[in-house]
């Protein structure tokens, strides 16, 4: 008689996740295809995050997506919030747009997280996610790197 294997489990549990938190995330495309390389694309992944941001009482410090994966760094803005289920919902409802508009484009089957716990860390981290094209050499001044946004932050004065 075989068994089935159980995963295991690797996510904190989820009440970690609720209230005023700041998470940070990577999400990465199926096989690393290069896929968020158009502005129409990104426009309409970015428009699927933000109604999910909001739905669940959200606020993103920085989201930027590279060819094949995307960081976002979110914050809970009250005590209802609850980052993870925005990250979720983004994640299943950006899949669906996937599989009815690029059907050979998906979303790896899990994520990874980081749990950002002292205020000090989060404008670093911040800026190494805005640099990460440089890091990668597609862009030599994160600025001018297309595939970006915040909804706390305006990066045209930083």
């Amino acid at each position: 008689m075989q068994f089935p294997i159980k995963e295991k489990k690797h996510r904190l549990d989820k009440d970690l996740y609720r209230g005023i938190k700041v998470v940070s995330f990577t999400l990465c495309i199926k096989d690393r295809i290069p896929f968020f390389t158009s502005m129409n694309i990104f426009k309409k992944i970015e428009e699927i995050l933000l109604i999910e941001l909001g739905r669940f009482q959200c606020s993103a410090e920085v989201y930027l997506f590279m060819p094949d994966h995307c960081h976002l760094v979110l914050r809970g803005d009250t005590d209802e919030s609850d980052v993870l289920h925005a990250v979720k919902f983004f994640k299943q409802k950006s899949g669906y747009w996937l599989y009815t508009n690029h059907p050979n484009v998906h979303w790896q089957k899990d994520f990874y997280d980081h749990i950002l716990r002292d205020e000090v860390e989060i404008p670093r981290h911040v800026h190494y996610v805005l640099d990460n094209p440089i890091r990668k050499g597609i862009v030599l001044d994160w600025k001018k790197y297309p595939y970006k946004g915040s909804t706390i932050h305006n990066f045209d004065e930083w």
